[in-house]
């Protein structure tokens, strides 16, 4: 009787073992923040610019994470909340004792509510009504930092926001930035063309705000060496003296933003009188050659995909760029949701030896570009001879590698200078000591007050509102370079959704014949109005007068009729298999998803199944 039940007791005992070992091992686990990153795009893996700014701490900064816990909290909530905290904590392994951590819980009417409130926390309402708290501040001495809240959708960016703020604390002063502009970005006293003084574009006093700005003129023949990092906004009428200083300040490890412009809308020209004064044009001609970098100066891109407007106000020049027009792996535009990007050129690149390019906005293949002539237009004719190009083209990009002098002949000479003795100058650089970065954006009305921001008097003050992120965007490069190169290399973290790409393609390609089809209709439409008007000639004057139609003229307007509704009914033909293909796609799209992984890990249990049961089967 005894051994019946012995095997069912060593059974019992062995499970019960292996239970206690199991939470053991957990309860271990959960101890340890230990874990390997099998992700395709290394989600939990540090970067090596973050990294690089940690192990360079030279004295402690610490980090206070403010976060709400209770029952109360949603466990998506929660979730997002615990990976804040191994986010920190993971910075805290790198950093070692020069990273303090301090996390405190800001229950209601607390005094970890206070605090969290002196630190600038900002609280986030729940559906509940009740408050709730992610937030970290971030201090060095006298120095502090804040995140007022960190939502889950900047998941991708929270190591970035996280090492930008132990940057900041960490650097005694603010960086110098330069302002060479073509424009009044800082003001104007007197306008000899308006014959009015203007006033700073609000983007001048952000950056005021964060950075110490120098006004570097147009026309200077070098950079000053405390400068290291130059914001060129719309450098029109550029001089190869002021382009060689250019050269020289990319060559000594200078970081380089550069706006231009083949069609400034707010920067206009005056012309003849009772003409409309036209937009003025910018390029960097030199430089732009020596880089491998061309932008027509008398063509604006048009793109039907981020056209605004509708109706007769359509504008494919004028364009509302989303995130699928945004490069999601740079840690700037990885934050930009939107950005308005009017008249503005496009890049063709062919890198130079040595330099690498990374798009950093683009625009769909249903893109082409247009003279500057019908830029302005609007409406039904802007789509007449409308042909996309079917490939995207870059609107701004990054260089980044070794560069090399544009002017290997020695600098330009002074034409003003001529004749006069040269002052000493210093040995012209032919080459950077190592990699540099420049950032290049086809459009500089993006950066003006009128294409950037609503300005409100609301009871006597002048309240501005971002109406896109154009100055995030601008602002955020900035600070990026001037950050330093590991903030340069820092990415940002993969995202989790992917965009069904193939249902964009899907739609490219049906606006491809959807614009061709247009474009034989409107060919057909001229060639019969023109037969229309041949048979009214040889009709007569007799039959023009009375403005009867022969029998020609009718069968010709009835063919004409006919190829109408045909072409009309195409159309709405591809539209109808777009529709369906694309829902075709996401409905199979999201079945394979859903569903795939559990089959297959059922098949493979079914198989080891199948195999065990073969093995015990008796010969």
């Amino acid at each position: 009787m005894q051994k019946k039940y012995e095997h069912l007791v060593y059974g019992s005992i062995g499970l019960a073992a292996l239970a206690l070992l199991l939470v053991a091992f957990n309860y271990l686990a959960a101890t340890v923040p230990a874990r390997a990153d099998l992700t395709e795009g290394r989600l939990y893996t540090l970067s090596e610019g973050t990294k690089k700014i940690l192990k360079g701490l030279s004295s402690p900064v610490k980090v206070k994470l403010y976060v709400s816990q209770g029952e109360s909290v949603p466990v998506q909530l929660r979730s997002f909340a615990q990976r804040v905290e191994d986010t920190v904590r993971e910075l805290k392994q790198v950093a070692g004792s020069n990273l303090v951590i301090e996390k405190y819980n800001p229950r209601p009417d607390s005094e970890e509510e206070d605090a969290a409130q002196l630190d600038g926390i900002e609280p986030q309402q729940l559906v509940s009504g009740e408050s709730f708290y992610l937030g970290v501040a971030v201090s060095q001495l006298e120095r502090k930092q804040s995140i007022p809240a960190i939502p889950p959708q900047r998941e991708r960016l929270l190591e970035y926001d996280l090492i930008r703020a132990i940057a900041r604390v960490g650097a005694a002063e603010r960086p110098k930035v330069g302002l060479m502009a073509g424009v009044p970005v800082l003001g104007e006293k007197f306008n000899p063309y308006t014959r009015q003084s203007s006033e700073p574009w609000v983007l001048a006093g952000e950056l005021k705000r964060e950075f110490e700005v120098k006004e570097v003129p147009l026309t200077a023949s070098e950079i000053d060496k405390d400068v290291n990092v130059l914001l060129l906004v719309h450098p029109r009428d550029i001089q190869p003296q002021a382009e060689y200083a250019l050269d020289q300040f990319v060559l000594r490890g200078g970081k380089l933003i550069a706006f231009v412009d083949p069609y400034a809308y707010f920067d206009t020209m005056p012309t003849l009188p009772g003409v409309p004064p036209v937009g003025t044009t910018s390029t960097l001609p030199t430089l732009f050659k020596a880089w491998g970098v061309d932008m027509t100066p008398g063509k604006v891109i048009a793109d039907v995909v981020f056209a605004s407007g509708q109706g007769q106000r359509y504008t494919p020049t004028v364009l509302s760029l989303n995130r699928t027009a945004f490069s999601r792996d740079d840690v700037v535009t990885g934050q930009i949701e939107t950005l308005l990007y009017a008249f503005g050129g496009a890049f063709e690149v062919k890198p130079a030896e040595g330099l690498k390019v990374a798009e950093l906005v683009k625009t769909s293949p249903s893109s082409m570009l247009v003279d500057t002539a019908v830029a302005t237009k609007s409406g039904d004719e802007t789509t007449k001879s409308f042909q996309p190009s079917g490939k995207s083209l870059p609107l701004a990009l990054r260089l980044t590698g070794k560069f090399k002098t544009a002017f290997p002949d020695g600098p330009p000479a002074d034409a003003a200078a001529r004749g006069k003795p040269r002052p000493a100058a210093e040995p012209q650089l032919k080459e950077t000591a190592k990699d540099n970065s420049v950032v290049l954006v086809g459009d500089m009305d993006m950066l003006a007050d009128g294409a950037a921001v609503d300005v409100q008097e609301v009871l006597g003050r002048r309240i501005v509102v971002p109406s896109n992120g154009n100055l995030a965007f601008a602002l955020g490069m900035v600070e990026q370079l001037a950050a330093g190169d590991e903030l340069i290399s820092l990415r940002s973290r993969a995202s989790a959704f992917r965009p069904l790409s193939v249902v964009r393609e899907l739609e490219a390609e049906a606006q491809k014949q959807y614009f061709g089809r247009i474009q034989s209709l409107e060919d057909e439409l001229q060639k019969t109005t023109e037969k229309l008007q041949a048979l009214q000639k040889s009709s007569g004057p007799a039959a023009k007068s009375a403005q009867i139609l022969s029998p020609e003229q009718q069968a010709e307007l009835e063919r004409f009729r006919k190829t109408v509704a045909e072409s009309r009914l195409a159309l709405k033909e591809v539209r109808k298999n777009l529709r369906r293909d694309a829902e075709a796609l996401v409905f199979w799209t999201k079945v394979a998803n859903i569903a795939l992984m559990p089959l297959l890990v059922a098949l493979v249990g079914l198989l080891v199944a199948l195999w065990r049961r073969a093995r015990i089967r008796p010969a």
